[in-house]
């Protein structure tokens, strides 16, 4: 019996060439793919929204500025009025001023804001001598935004008021608000350039000799 010998040809045999042939071209059709399914996920090639996440800072509007008493550090100045409401004609002329000196600007609005912030309670009637009708209104500003307006009753018992929007507080400078606001007729004065004794002088009624302007 013969016994024959089959060679058999490796069909698969391949060159190392052709080994990184076939790779590349898989990694080729590997990356293909992928931008394909990428494309497909985002057709209209729109960028990815972000997916960062929002910070409450970033959603939170901005506070609104102060006003008020809860503004006084932040008043730059004062325009100040005089008026009068006299039976017999005044002496004492008109007075219009305009106080940039921020220290003295917030010095006074922090005197008006202290006296009604301890409003005194007043019971029964009270007897207000010396009072002329002399009294100053104003406004205090941040630049030109309005913090708040005033009145302060200069003669007789002296009177505060202070205004934000709709709001009003106000008080009659005895016990609790006058404790309150030891320094607000000088801090006045200061404002005005003035000594404290010309803020509601007695001779403005009295003295017929001739006008007493404050300067």
């Amino acid at each position: 019996m013969e016994l024959t010998t089959h060679w058999v040809r490796q069909s698969s045999m391949r060159s190392p060439r052709q080994v990184r042939g076939i790779v590349l071209a898989a990694l080729l059709c590997s990356a293909i793919a992928g931008c394909a399914s990428a494309t497909a996920s985002n057709p209209t090639g729109a960028p990815a929204a972000s997916s960062a996440p929002v910070t409450s800072s970033a959603a939170a509007s901005p506070a609104a500025p102060a006003v008020g008493c809860a503004s006084v550090n932040q008043a730059t100045s004062v325009t100040v009025y005089r008026t009068m409401h006299l039976v017999e004609p005044a002496r004492m002329g008109t007075l219009v001023m305009t106080q940039h000196k921020t220290a003295l600007v917030r010095a006074l609005f922090g005197q008006f804001c202290s006296a009604v912030g301890h409003a005194a309670t007043v019971k029964g009637m009270v007897h207000c001598p010396a009072d002329f009708g002399i009294s100053y209104r104003g406004t205090f500003y941040d630049g030109s935004r309005t913090l708040a307006k005033f009145v302060y009753g200069a003669s007789g018992c002296q009177t505060v008021s202070i205004t934000t929007g709709s709001k009003t507080q106000a008080t009659v400078m005895f016990g609790t608000a006058a404790a309150a606001a030891p320094k607000l007729e000088a801090d006045m004065a200061a404002v005005l350039r003035v000594p404290t004794s010309m803020l509601a002088p007695p001779q403005s009624h009295t003295n017929p000799g001739g006008p007493n302007k404050l300067r």
